[in-house]
């Protein structure tokens, strides 16, 4: 291979990104938590708390049944701090000082459920006390004051036995554990009878959340039961109700590869997952529902059974206009708010939603319980599940359990956030502003008109059914907005069988589309030429020569060079040398076709292939990348070939291979923010004076957490 090195810079002084307020949350640093127990087959990080000094962060590991633990002396360089071995599945943990109360599930099947409480000594990993909890424990919650541990005893049903409803034995209870001086007393045990108080099986009542007020009164969600009991530190109630519904009208209802938001769902239960104390008055909980139910969104209560603060679709909009809203889930629960946490910092009140299956937080200001006002969204690993809020420090952590190494997706991290003095660093693109609510997601190629000044991005066959050309303004002072979507069509209807992975203007108002072809799902690789308004006007198939040796990973790009257009094949096809990709070209005058060949990176793991393709003044320039996420990622690199050297062979013969230069490594620009690296760099686009946007692909929200990246390179 023939390159050298011609331009680097820091990500830190080149990536220009939002600005927002003067304070916000941002992420510094994400830990994998792999890296406790490397060998494990799979790790996963869920509820998670801090000691009091804000120096270790404690969370519980269910799939390695491990108690794991991070060193965050240095926030911004975590370190692996190793773990302890359980007995059983770790389903939450509460720290009080530095010993931990981790609630573990030792239950032999539905029936014969069973758990203890644990008591560990974070800095010598002792066990300082064992109490039997006489049930499959659920959340854990220390009281402020220190004098009790609060557990919801959930004894879950079997979704698998009969028709998978509740009213199956043993019913839950909430366990209150006294301390004394720290020690736990579990002789004095209190098991507090939450049965008969449900309109929904109150004979099996199934405690979800726990969460203990400044007065020591615990509030509990019953998801699957769609209620609400709060009880004082004896165990008595002291008032319930039921969490209630709420109409949801503009949803997505159907998985069908396209955002259609004409879903309506009358009296859909709110079914709560997590709860946390705003005031000793009012509380907020995230209804992600189960059994029957899931509204959406977050609600606040005050704790007589008031309605104080009702999210409805506001949420998942908000979610659905940065790119995380998870299509396929629409049948389902949509963006599933799970966690809920609060707390105060720099004097004003937050609370943080999370929201399981878009893998964002919602950090909103309560300081009117009854006006939310929605501040952030930040974005998480994949299934954010808890958090922890250490504001003597400034941080916000979220534990996110998805352990996605089998998928060839991200692995579960811990992801730490700080509240700075600085600009908000995302969302990098949004549809906010539009006229209709716009979904987006999975960018592929992308362009720049250079008369304009604005990009044209197009989606990927995630969404088969809405082929997009979105428009973008791009922003160096705030977030770039998608400030209109093209639907690509043919005869009037959204196009079939395209996966349009690269764009490039056609000189006259319209488009050339590049289509990665899919042979066993009769896609075709082809060209579209594409007018202003979307509609399909001329199809190019593959000539003979290609369509003997084309394989899946087809054209993942296209420019256009006075008449011809230039298509950068992602991977080797059948006729290639190994770790040789063809740059494809064709005439659109004399109807020619020819290529060259380009010599990729050789991988030690995985593959290195092209993703796109883009001319520029005297060069066409390139993105390589591997096929690798996060720590494993090697290779995300802008490259360039000389246009003089361009020069196309006829197809069937051999096929000279370019010479091609090292622009850019992207992998620092790819952790600038603070996230591990995203596997899919796949938008390139270049601006008349020479100003690089470079965008990644989400994957539709699936096995993925949804973040993009849109950011740009200064010219250099």
């Amino acid at each position: 291979m023939t390159y050298r090195t011609v331009l680097l810079g820091t990500a830190a002084a080149l990536m220009a990104g939002p600005a927002l307020a003067d304070m916000n949350f941002n992420r510094i640093a994400s830990f994998p938590v792999a890296q406790n127990i490397p060998d494990a087959e799979e790790t996963s990080s869920e509820i998670i708390a801090a000691t009091a000094d804000g120096m270790t962060l404690v969370y519980t590991d269910s799939p390695a049944e491990v108690l794991g633990f991070i060193d965050i002396t240095d926030p911004s360089n975590p370190q692996a701090a190793g773990v302890v071995a359980l007995d059983g599945e770790p389903t939450s943990v509460a720290v009080i000082g530095q010993t931990a109360f981790a609630g573990v599930n030792t239950s032999a099947d539905y029936i014969n459920t069973s758990g203890h409480l644990l008591a560990i000594d974070v800095d010598s990993r002792e066990t300082l006390g064992d109490c039997d909890l006489g049930g499959q424990p659920d959340s854990v919650a220390a009281a402020p004051d220190h004098s009790f541990i609060a557990v919801a005893i959930e004894n879950e049903r079997d979704e698998d036995l009969g028709d998978g409803r509740t009213g199956q034995m043993p019913a839950g209870f909430v366990a209150i554990v006294p301390l004394t001086d720290g020690v736990m007393q579990c002789d004095a045990m209190i098991v507090a009878d939450v049965t008969g108080l449900a309109d929904v099986s109150p004979e099996d009542p199934e405690p979800e959340f726990v969460s203990i007020n400044s007065e020591n009164e615990i509030v509990v969600t019953m998801q699957e039961n769609n209620h609400m009991v709060v009880l004082n530190a004896s165990g008595e109630v002291l008032s319930h109700f039921s969490a209630g519904a709420v109409d949801l009208v503009g949803i997505d209802v159907e998985e069908e590869r396209a955002f259609v938001y004409d879903g309506v769902q009358m009296g859909r239960l709110r079914e709560p997952d997590a709860v946390t104390w705003i005031d000793d008055g009012h509380f907020a909980i995230a209804n992600e529902g189960d059994m029957d139910g899931g509204s959406r969104g977050w609600t606040i209560f005050h704790q007589d059974g008031t309605v104080v603060y009702e999210s409805g679709t506001s949420f998942e909009e908000a979610i659905i206009q940065i790119g995380h809203y998870p299509e396929r889930r629409s049948g389902n629960k949509g963006v599933e708010p799970e966690s809920v946490t609060f707390d105060v910092f720099g004097g004003t009140p937050y609370v943080f939603v999370g929201a399981e299956r878009a893998s964002v937080v919602g950090v909103y200001d309560v300081t009117d319980p009854a006006n939310p006002v929605l501040e952030q969204l930040l974005p998480s690993g994949i299934g954010p599940e808890g958090y922890v809020t250490i504001p003597e420090r400034g941080l916000l952590i979220s534990a996110n359990e998805v352990d996605g190494l089998e998928d060839g997706a991200a692995r579960s991290h811990v992801m730490i956030y700080e509240y700075q003095d600085a600009d908000a660093a995302y969302p990098h693109l949004t549809s906010e502003g539009m006229d209709e609510l716009t979904g987006w997601g999975a960018i592929s190629g992308m362009v720049a008109d250079p008369e304009s000044g604005l990009i044209y991005a197009v989606n990927d066959s995630f969404y088969a059914m809405q082929p997009t050309i979105f428009v973008i303004d791009p922003s160096l002072d705030g977030p770039s907005r998608i400030i209109d979507a093209i639907r690509v069509t043919r005869g009037g209807q959204p196009a079939q069988l395209l996966d349009m992975e690269g764009i490039t203007l056609d000189g006259d108002g319209g488009f050339w589309i590049a289509s990665e072809g899919r042979t066993d799902r009769l896609v075709p690789h082809a060209l579209y030429h594409v007018g202003a308004d979307g509609e399909i006007e001329d199809y190019v198939p593959l000539p003979a020569e290609l369509q003997a040796v084309e394989r899946r990973f087809g054209f993942e790009g296209i420019t256009m060079v006075g008449d011809t257009l230039w298509m950068a094949v992602q991977r080797e096809w059948a006729d290639d040398p190994a770790h040789h990709v063809k740059l494809v070209a064709y005439n659109t005058e004399t109807e020619e076709w020819g290529a060259v060949l380009y010599e990729t990176t050789t991988p030690e793991t995985g593959w290195v292939g092209l993703s796109e393709i883009v001319a520029h003044g005297d060069y066409v320039y390139l993105i390589e990348r591997d096929n690798q996420i996060g720590s494993d990622a090697v290779t995300k690199l802008i490259t360039r070939v000389a246009l003089a050297d361009m020069v196309p062979a006829p197809l069937g013969g051999d096929l000279p291979v370019v010479d091609h230069e090292v622009v850019l490594d992207l992998i620092p620009y790819l952790t600038s923010t603070g996230g591990y690296v995203l596997d899919k760099v796949e938008g390139l686009a270049i601006m008349a004076d020479g100003t690089m946007w470079v965008s990644t692909d989400n994957d539709g929200v699936d096995d993925h957490s949804g973040e993009t990246m849109f950011f740009a390179i200064p010219p250099m």
